[in-house]
């Protein structure tokens, strides 16, 4: 290749890296202030989560009518990475959106990055046929999609761009892929920034000396958050298997779910287990959580997802760790703002298999300095939540320490 045509390839590149980290920041910035909207009107007006089981009709009669070829989300993603076939449809994006606002809207227990994930990878894959790229080329636009989304929903790109390489196998992607991910990453977040969109903000003020029975308590909470991790997973499948297995017709498992989410709603007393949970993990770092905290909104989750509501995982997995890691200040003679970090990201990495995107999330929201503990927590949780993670179609080929390699020659060839 001609240094006229390297350089031509370069700035198509990072002119197409630009373009989808605005409109993907554009489209998350949107989100993120309508899910503050919608989550503020729903706590104002509690008679609202009665709608839930209609909510979820609609969600489940949208995509049994129009998203057949979406329906997958996350995925879809993936499957595309692994294997591709034909574009993603642009019509994931909004059909996830809207889908993802009426679940938080009535109540549902769910999360965001999967509607950022999937808003950016329907978005990125659209320049496949604007720029009439091949399927390896199409790869690195679902990559690109991918790190777009979680670094504007987030407010961390360096995690952001890492979690795409990661969560699409670690060892397979080309140089080139991992230089353009940071990049759209950066200009997914800035956009955010830009409009002036905030993100939530933790605080670890104590982090104690790294001593050996320090590190030996880490890892007995690792192994705790890897356990966590594996049944967080397990639930949210075991809930879509049953409702695939008992209800024959899509549109009906949410409006089931929904009735019994409202009916659990209301005898309970407390809407401290829908929705994101942001208030319950900002007080996780200061406030010791109920021992049975986690286990319930691990409950509430799985059961919402698993009957077919849109939404994300990873917020309420950063629930669970972090109420998790706090419940067990009790118990661990660690801080428990340092706890609830560790559990917030290493519960993450479990059920993901990103340990290193997740210990750079933690130092990229707790600091630098909280690094080795979050490290060793989120490395420890990734070996003791077994092969099973939230996406169904994120395949683990062997023994996991076999996924963390060095970049091969050929990888330096392909960039």
């Amino acid at each position: 290749m001609n240094l006229k045509n390297t350089i031509f390839l370069s700035f198509k590149w990072i002119f197409i890296c630009v373009l989808i980290g605005i409109f993907s920041g554009s489209a998350s910035a949107f989100f993120l202030v309508s899910l503050e909207w919608i989550t503020q009107f729903r706590e104002h007006n509690n008679w609202i989560i009665w709608l839930l089981p209609i909510g979820g009709l609609y969600i489940g009669w949208l995509y049994y009518r129009y998203g057949a070829t979406v329906v997958k989300g996350n995925n879809l993603l993936l499957e595309e990475y692994e294997n591709p076939q034909k574009p993603i449809p642009f019509k994931m994006a909004p059909m996830v959106l809207l889908s993802t606002l009426i679940t938080h809207l009535f109540g549902g227990s769910a999360g965001r990055e999967g509607t950022a994930v999937q808003m950016g990878g329907a978005i990125a894959d659209q320049f496949s046929l604007l720029f009439k790229l091949d399927n390896s080329d199409r790869k690195t636009l679902i990559i690109l999609g991918i790190s777009a989304g979680f670094a504007s929903v987030f407010g961390t790109p360096l995690a952001g761009a890492i979690f795409a390489l990661e969560v699409l196998y670690f060892s397979k992607i080309s140089l080139k892929s991992s230089v353009l991910s940071f990049l759209v990453a950066y200009v997914a977040y800035f956009t955010v920034e830009l409009l002036k969109v905030k993100h939530t903000h933790y605080y670890i003020p104590e982090i104690p000396e790294i001593t050996a029975t320090n590190i030996g308590w880490i890892v007995i909470v690792g192994v705790l958050f890897g356990f966590t991790a594996m049944l967080f997973s397990r639930t949210t499948h075991f809930w879509g298997r049953l409702f695939a297995k008992t209800i024959e017709y899509p549109p009906l498992r949410p409006f089931v779910g929904g009735l019994v989410l409202v009916i659990a709603i209301y005898l309970m007393g407390t809407t401290k287990y829908i929705g994101l949970g942001i208030p319950t993990i900002v007080e996780s770092f200061s406030t010791p959580n109920q021992s049975y905290d986690f286990l319930l909104k691990i409950l509430f989750t799985g059961f919402t997802l698993g009957a077919g509501f849109k939404g994300g995982e990873v917020t309420p997995l950063f629930f669970v760790g972090a109420t998790l890691g706090s419940a067990l200040s009790l118990l661990i003679p660690l801080p428990i703002a340092l706890l609830a970090g560790m559990g917030f990201v290493a519960v993450f990495s479990g059920a993901t298999h990103t340990p290193i995107a997740c210990t750079v999330m933690g130092m990229e929201l707790f600091g630098l300095q909280s690094g080795v503990f979050i490290g060793i927590a989120c490395v420890v949780a990734y070996f003791a939540s077994g092969s099973i993670g939230i996406y169904h179609s994120q395949i683990v080929k062997g023994a996991k320490y076999r996924l963390y390699q060095r970049f091969k020659r050929k990888d330096l060839e392909d960039f």
